[in-house]
């Protein structure tokens, strides 16, 4: 994977897993799992406007806004997105991925968005402490991301 194209935040999170012992990882992600901001009001009254990851194992719900991006920022960059996702507490490893991916990722362009390997789940390590299935769904949630921003904050 190349580290050139994951943004600072994304970036040092995997650099945080990266640097712990493979049996601390998950521990690592439980933390996660208990960051992983609440829906704005907003959306908690409409779960209409909330896409469901049905790759994922346990239910997760994701909406993705766009915002204009900062003055000063290349028109080619696309605008700003933001990310919101709806997990239950009895899913740590679904709510620390989502976790992951609000936190690396809330808050970028479309283009630094789009730029993320498709890879990057895979450079937290650990392929072997969750299931297959379960690092299929981080990438589902991950590619389900980057269709929605090119579907709807298309640049250029």
């Amino acid at each position: 994977m190349s580290t050139n194209t994951i943004p600072t935040a994304l970036a040092e999170i995997v650099g945080d897993f990266q640097a712990v012992d493979e049996r601390d990882r998950l521990q690592l992600l439980l933390e996660f799992s208990r960051a992983l901001p609440e829906l704005p009001e907003r959306l908690k009254d409409h779960p209409e406007m909330l896409e469901q990851v049905v790759e994922c194992q346990s239910p997760l719900f994701i909406a993705i806004e766009s915002e204009p991006a900062p003055e000063g920022t290349p028109a080619q960059a696309g605008p700003v997105v933001r990310l919101f996702f709806s997990a239950p507490p009895e899913a740590p490893t679904t709510r620390g991925f989502a976790s992951v991916l609000h936190e690396g990722l809330d808050g970028l362009t479309a283009a630094e968005i789009l730029a993320v390997p498709d890879d990057m789940p895979e450079e937290l390590g650990l392929t072997r402490l969750v299931s297959p299935l379960r690092m299929r769904g981080m990438s589902a949630m991950l590619g389900r991301i980057k269709r929605k921003v090119r579907g709807e904050c298309p640049l250029g």
